[in-house]
């Protein structure tokens, strides 16, 4: 597990820490979650999703990564 260092504002971070200890959980775990809402996920990831989405389908290796692609796209940009 790598690990980060970020900078946030005294209220942030105090809303960070609050937010932790109400669901029992890390700040790290916290924002590892948030990551995971935002679909930001590894190569690895992203890449087994194509290949079950493939194997469903009829979709060549390049037109799955495409609609995957789209899809990722679509989802981060949700208001």
């Amino acid at each position: 597990m790598s690990r980060l260092t970020i900078t946030l504002s005294e209220s942030r971070y105090r809303a960070l820490k609050e937010a932790s200890a109400q669901r029992n959980k890390t700040i790290g775990q916290l924002i590892d979650e948030s990551l995971e809402l935002y679909g930001i996920r590894s190569r690895e990831d992203a890449a087994e999703l194509v290949r079950r989405a493939r194997a469903r389908s009829s979709l060549t290796e390049k037109d799955a990564l495409a609609v995957a692609e789209k899809e990722v796209r679509a989802y981060r940009h949700k208001p």
